[in-house]
């Protein structure tokens, strides 16, 4: 039976994986915490640098949001390392997450992250899980474009408030064009609620309903 790949909404996979810190099995291992998995084509190239070093200055910012990150692609381990030390030495920053060595492709090719019309290397992948261990976001970039770090940190912020105040997030939030950084109140299931909401908060009409976050 041909294997699928995991969707939004799903457990994560359990995969244990060789990392530059040492063995780690997924998710286990990050129980309790939020992780953001994220792939990259190869060690020693210059997109990825960039990535990794913007990563790597964002790590405080999502560990406040008791979230880790973890970097992957198909290279071993010594190429890892040697890679961080360049980045450490000639950019001056240090890359504290670990980087998994997916040398064989097993985790790659479980997550999704090779695409043969891009060749044998890992696009630019995203999982983000949850503290229950609960993939959450999936994206993916081509080998050609970077990704923007602040955007990820956005998502797994906004998601953790959608959690927790049982709302949803409007585009660019804090930075909507329409409500700025408040939240959307789900849709009304009834009529009566769709009443009863347009006195409680403001709302555009019964289905728009908007109000800032809670204190």
């Amino acid at each position: 039976m041909k294997r699928r790949l995991p969707l939004i909404g799903e457990k994560f996979p359990q995969l244990e994986v060789q990392t530059t810190q040492g063995k780690k099995v997924l998710p286990d291992d990050y129980r309790g915490q939020w992780f953001v998995l994220f792939s990259h084509p190869a060690d020693f190239t210059p997109v990825c640098t960039t990535e990794f070093v913007a990563f790597a200055k964002r790590a405080p910012e999502f560990a406040k949001l008791n979230t880790q990150l973890i970097g992957l692609s198909i290279d071993q381990v010594f190429s890892h390392l040697k890679w961080l030390e360049w980045i450490k030495g000639k950019l001056k920053v240090e890359v504290t997450f670990p980087v998994i060595a997916d040398d064989m492709g097993r985790v790659a090719k479980a997550l999704g992250m090779v695409h043969p019309a891009k060749g044998t290397n890992t696009v630019r992948a995203v999982f983000v899980v949850d503290d229950q261990g609960i993939i959450r976001l999936i994206l993916y970039y081509p080998q050609e474009v970077g990704r923007n770090a602040d955007e990820i940190l956005r998502a797994v912020k906004a998601l953790q408030i959608a959690d927790q105040e049982k709302v949803a997030l409007p585009h660019n939030w804090p930075d909507n064009e329409i409500i700025g950084n408040e939240v959307i109140i789900p849709p009304a299931s009834d009529a009566k609620t769709a009443k009863e909401r347009q006195k409680e908060y403001q709302c555009f009409d019964w289905w728009f309903c908007h109000r800032p976050l809670k204190k």
